[in-house]
C-alpha cells in the first residue's frame, strides 16, 4: 500500500513538473512590426520566458520576472523571410516548440476576419491555405459575458475560449484585434437595463491582448510595405448615451475623433486601412460627416459589423464589410457596388516591388474569390 501511494505521488508530481502550455497567441504592442508579443496562460502562477531563434535549437531568450498566470513577453524580430521557432516557459510549465513566419520582404498577406465569437465550429482551412503573415479581427472576436455569472469587467475566459477555437493558427500567426461590442459586453441581453451592458473601457479585452497605444484605439505600421493600420472604437453607435452604449464617444469633440484626425494627418504611409465595428454608412454620418472626411484621407475602411461580404464606393473611397458568418439580413448598404451573402474573410496582399495592395473578399468555405480590387499608393 505504501509503495502504491509513493508511485501515485510521483506520478502526480511528474504530471505537474511537465505541465504543458497549450493556449498561446501572438500580437503586436510596439508601434511597428520589428517586435512581436508572445502571450500565453498557465494553470499556476509563475515568471514568463520565451526562448526563440531561427532554428529548433532556439538560442535566444527574453524573461519577465514576477508571478502571473496571464503572460505577455515581447521579443525582437531581427530577420525577415525566415521561420522563427519558439517555446514559452513559466516555472515548471512549458510549451512544445512552435513556429511562425517572420515578415516577408517582398509579398505580404493579411487575412481579416470578423465575428469569431469564440465559435469552435468555424472552419478556417481556406484562410490557412492563404498562409497569411498577419491576422486581423475586425470585431467580436469573443463574447465577454459568455461565461459570466455576474458583470465582471476583467473576465477573460471568453477571450481564452476564442483562442482555443483556432489554437494552431493563433500560435503560428500574429493576431491584431479591433474592438467589437461583444468583446466588452458584461451583461447578457434581458438583464437590468438600468445598469451598463458594456464595459466601455474594455478592461478584460485590454488585459488579454497586448496592443499598441491605448489598445481600445490603436495605430500600427509595417514600414517595409508602406502600410499603416488604424483601429477605432465604433460599434452599435445608435445606443450611445443609453445603458447599452457599446463604445467611447465619437463626436467631433471626442478624444477618439481628435486622435483619429491627428493620426491620419500625421500619417505618411502610402496605404492606410481604417477598421471599425459599425456599418460604413453609419460611420460616414457621424461627427457631422467628419469621420467620412478623415477616413477619405486613407486607402480603404473595413467593418466587421454585418454578416455578409460587401464593397461600397463613396466619393472615391472604398468601404468593406466581411464576416465569417454569412447570410445576414441586416446592414446592407444601398450604395454597395458588390454584395454577397456568403460567410467570408478579406485577404489583403501587398506587393512591395509593384507598390500595390490587392483586396479580395473570399468565401470562407472554399476560399473562392468573391470580389477583387487593387489599390495604388495614396498621395502623401
Amino acid at each position: 500500500m505504501k509503495n502504491a501511494l509513493i508511485t501515485l505521488l510521483l506520478a502526480l508530481w511528474s504530471s505537474v513538473a511537465i505541465a504543458k502550455v497549450e493556449r498561446i497567441w501572438m500580437t503586436h504592442q510596439s508601434p511597428d512590426n520589428s517586435k512581436i508579443v508572445i502571450s500565453w496562460e498557465t494553470t499556476a502562477p509563475g515568471d514568463s520566458m520565451v526562448e526563440f531563434g531561427t532554428s529548433p535549437q532556439l538560442g535566444e531568450s527574453v524573461k519577465v520576472d514576477g508571478s502571473r498566470t496571464l503572460h505577455h513577453v515581447e521579443i525582437p524580430l531581427a530577420q525577415k523571410d525566415v521561420v522563427y521557432h519558439y517555446r514559452v516557459k513559466s516555472g515548471d510549465q512549458a510549451s512544445d516548440i512552435h513556429t511562425f513566419k517572420g515578415y516577408s520582404s517582398k509579398l505580404l498577406r493579411i487575412a481579416v476576419v470578423a465575428n469569431i465569437r469564440a465559435d469552435a465550429k468555424l472552419n478556417f482551412t481556406a484562410i490557412k491555405k492563404d498562409e497569411p503573415h498577419l491576422l486581423i479581427s475586425a470585431g467580436d472576436t469573443a463574447m465577454q459575458y459568455q461565461f459570466a455569472t455576474q458583470a465582471d469587467k476583467e473576465a477573460t475566459k471568453s477571450h481564452s475560449t476564442a483562442i482555443d477555437t483556432q489554437a494552431e493558427l493563433f500560435r503560428s500567426t500574429p493576431l491584431m484585434v479591433s474592438l467589437g461590442n461583444l468583446d466588452r459586453k458584461i451583461r447578457p441581453n434581458g438583464l437590468s437595463m438600468e445598469e451598463p451592458g458594456y464595459d466601455i473601457e474594455a478592461t478584460g479585452y485590454r488585459k488579454f491582448f497586448a496592443l499598441p497605444g491605448k489598445e481600445w484605439i490603436w495605430a500600427w505600421d509595417i514600414p517595409d510595405f508602406d502600410l499603416r493600420l488604424i483601429s477605432v472604437d465604433m460599434s452599435h453607435t445608435g445606443d450611445f448615451g443609453k445603458p447599452n452604449q457599446a463604445c467611447h464617444a465619437f463626436d467631433k469633440d471626442s478624444e477618439q475623433f481628435k486622435w483619429f484626425e491627428e493620426t491620419m494627418n500625421g500619417t505618411k504611409a502610402g496605404f492606410v486601412v481604417t477598421m471599425f465595428g459599425e456599418t460604413g454608412g453609419t460611420v460616414r454620418r457621424h461627427a457631422e460627416g467628419g469621420w467620412k472626411r478623415v477616413i477619405g484621407k486613407g486607402t480603404l475602411a473595413i467593418s466587421g459589423e454585418c454578416y455578409h461580404a460587401e464593397r461600397t464606393e463613396v466619393d472615391g473611397v472604398t468601404y468593406y464589410n466581411s464576416s465569417v458568418r454569412g447570410n445576414g439580413t441586416f446592414g446592407h448598404d444601398p450604395q454597395a457596388a458588390f454584395s454577397d451573402k456568403a460567410a467570408s474573410y478579406q485577404l489583403l496582399t501587398l506587393d512591395r516591388e509593384a507598390g500595390t495592395l490587392k483586396s479580395e473578399l473570399k468565401a470562407l468555405d472554399d476560399g473562392r474569390v468573391l470580389d477583387s480590387k487593387t489599390f495604388t499608393k495614396r498621395a502623401k
